[in-house]
């Protein structure tokens, strides 16, 4: 098996509640500096985005509260704190364009997802404006409705 493809099934840590919780207006791809212990456990698929999010500091993007878990055959002293401020990867243009974007009140940065691309670890951010209570419940009754539609379309089959 080749290097390359031998990486392919890494698994997509998704951010399922940012969709429940935000409207995404738009998405951007960022590489993300890691330690050796950290892309192991990626690779495990044991890292957790609820309750991350992004900002801009200084000119860079940086991740907050992403939790990445110790890697498990690691010594303790070569592991790392699963909860560190990790630097986002990106484009000075595109840093710039978020920051634009950030100027409107309510809007956020929210990783969606980390998986892994061409062998790199990525991170998909995306400016989000909160939901209100009312536009979460929309989006449950929209689900509940297509769940139904794709059910009577498949007894009918």
């Amino acid at each position: 098996m080749s290097n390359a493809n031998r990486h392919d099934h890494s698994p997509r840590i998704e951010n399922r509640r940012a969709l429940h919780d935000y409207f995404i207006e738009s998405k951007l791809e960022c590489g993300i500096m890691l330690q050796g212990s950290e892309v192991k456990s990626l690779r495990d698929g044991k890292a957790q985005l609820h309750e991350s999010f992004a900002s801009i500091e200084r000119g860079q993007l940086v991740l907050h509260n992403a939790h990445i878990d110790p890697y498990s055959k690691a010594a303790i002293v070569y592991n790392h704190e699963p909860r560190r401020d990790r630097k986002l990867l990106a484009h000075k243009r595109e840093i710039k364009r978020l920051e634009q974007e950030l100027t409107d009140r309510g809007v956020t940065l929210i990783p969606l997802a980390i998986y892994f691309k061409d062998g790199r670890a990525k991170v998909e951010i995306g400016v989000a404006k909160g939901k209100k209570q009312f536009d979460k419940r929309e989006s449950i009754k929209r689900k509940e409705q297509d769940r139904e539609m794709k059910r009577a379309v498949t007894v009918r089959q």
